[in-house]
């Protein structure tokens, strides 16, 4: 009986905890997050237009990447996270 009251008390800290880190942590929304991405676009020299922001819409991220001119796949500089409820 001890083991299942310790296991219940811990599972329910665990699930607490990442409640918590969901909601104190990510942009309130996917239009600061927005902003924010290309805030930090505006940083990088995009001349060659390398650089760009993205909404990824099931993970509800904006993703700043850099591309290049070959086949190979983007590389992702920054993930700005909101929180979807």
């Amino acid at each position: 009986m001890k083991v299942v009251n310790l296991v219940s008390q811990v599972s329910f800290l665990l699930i607490t905890v990442l409640f918590l880190m969901y909601f104190l942590t990510g942009y309130d929304s996917a239009f600061e997050a927005d902003q924010n991405c290309h805030s930090y676009l505006s940083s990088y020299d995009n001349s060659s237009g390398n650089y760009g922001c993205d909404h990824d819409t099931e993970t509800h991220q904006w993703i700043l990447y850099e591309s290049n001119d070959s086949k190979e796949p983007a590389k992702i500089i920054k993930k700005f996270r909101y929180k979807f409820l």
